[in-house]
């Protein structure tokens, strides 16, 4: 699906269906560098359950065109103009990483829009390490490297080669892209006053060898949440969707059935 926002054209994978009015519509929301690829797996399995999926690559990322926002309380306010475009409410948000401060961020100032969330790998508070955001600043390909090292669980495994190289191709990708989001995420303050403020039922999944959220900072998370759950996944790391899509979706699937 391609449509314009101020002048520009964005883009939503959704998995060749449209919006139907009648059914439950979910919103993925990528992490940082990244775009709707990530959730391939997922956005199918959910279409073929009779939701409306929208898979939505951010300003300068995947097939949107650019620039880049820079700060998570600019991207909250531009998916409000998505949904309003789109004449979407009683949302399903699903955010991964970077897109979990982006439906904080979204949920604090938009209340009336969303009826459930899905925090995937996430946390209230996203701090970078400086040598990560020096790289991506000057397009170094060790920028994505490190990403691995640390997001991942046995990356090694999977077939066809990592993705997150897959989609993080050149320099350009890097300077203008990943850096922009790592300093996003790295300066964004309101997730824990945001947290507070959320009471409509919360799912959060997280990996059991993440390393950018490990475990004890995703249930410190939880338990800024008035109304959520929390499920683990055992052997898994950062980027949950692709490593164990299954497990994930079968579990998100239940809280949604709820």
């Amino acid at each position: 699906m391609i449509f314009q926002i101020e002048n520009k054209n964005i883009h939503a994978s959704d998995a060749g269906r449209g919006i139907d009015s009648s059914k439950e519509t979910i919103v993925f929301l990528h992490g940082s560098g990244l775009s709707h690829i990530v959730w391939s797996l997922t956005e199918q399995f959910f279409s073929n359950k009779n939701f409306n999926v929208l898979s939505v690559d951010l300003p300068g990322h995947g097939n949107s065109d650019g620039p880049c926002l820079d700060s998570i309380e600019k991207i909250a306010d531009w998916l409000e103009e998505v949904f309003k475009k789109l004449n979407l409410k009683n949302l399903i948000l699903i955010g991964h990483s970077q897109g979990c401060l982006e439906i904080l961020e979204y949920a604090f100032k938009y209340k009336d829009r969303f009826k459930k969330i899905v925090f995937v790998g996430g946390s209230n508070k996203m701090p970078v390490h400086p040598d990560l955001i020096d790289l991506a600043q000057n397009g170094d390909s060790d920028a994505v490297k490190l990403m691995m090292k640390w997001g991942y669980e046995g990356s090694k495994k999977f077939i066809g080669g990592n993705p997150v190289e897959k989609i993080i191709q050149s320099p350009r990708d890097i300077s203008e892209i990943l850096a922009v989001d790592l300093n996003a995420c790295n300066n964004y303050s309101n997730g824990s006053e945001a947290a507070k403020t959320i009471n409509r039922p919360t799912l959060l999944i997280l990996g059991e060898l993440d390393k950018m959220i490990n475990l004890k900072v995703g249930k410190k998370f939880s338990t800024l949440l008035e109304n959520s759950e929390t499920h683990v996944i055992n052997g898994c790391g950062h980027m949950i969707m692709i490593e164990k899509a299954f497990e994930m979706r079968e579990k998100i699937l239940k809280f949604l059935n709820s």
